[in-house]
């Protein structure tokens, strides 16, 4: 099982950051990672859409809105709000817990637009992370397979 415990120093040291470096660089990321994967898939009801994920014992706040040419950071309100843990999160991306359980468990909480919240789960589930970590350069994807089969 994945064992991550993050320091509480630190989300109080990440929370009084600036959130837009954060957001640009998951937007970033999210281009190179998952746009190219998302593309292929139905995204339209995804675009000009406001969102933010909270990684709440990170302090991590990332704001970002889906466009015709990707993910942007964005400060505005967000339509779908999505708060975890990071070992949540990891958890999700390794596909070793459902996001149902979590939601239900009250480890994953959406906030917002449901519909949308729903339509993103779906989108994600068609996801083969394989496919997602095929973006990054081999070492990078080395050490991000270690990372979620830990």
């Amino acid at each position: 099982m994945l064992n991550l415990a993050l320091p509480p120093q630190l989300a109080n040291v990440v929370a009084r950051l600036p959130a837009a470096p954060p957001s640009l660089a998951f937007s970033a990321v999210a281009n190179r990672l998952l746009w190219p994967v998302l593309k292929t898939l139905d995204w339209q009801a995804l675009s000009g859409r406001r969102y933010a994920i909270r990684v709440r014992d990170l302090g991590l706040n990332l704001r970002f809105a889906v466009t015709a040419r990707g993910f942007a950071p964005d400060s505005g309100t967000p339509d779908l709000t999505i708060s975890a843990t990071a070992r949540d999160f990891l958890l999700l991306l390794a596909r070793r817990e459902d996001p149902d359980t979590l939601f239900f468990s009250r480890r994953l909480v959406s906030e917002g637009d449901t519909e949308l919240g729903l339509i993103v789960k779906n989108l994600l589930d068609a996801l083969d992370p394989e496919t997602v970590l095929c973006g990054l350069p081999a070492p990078l994807a080395r050490a991000a397979r270690y990372c979620i089969s830990v």
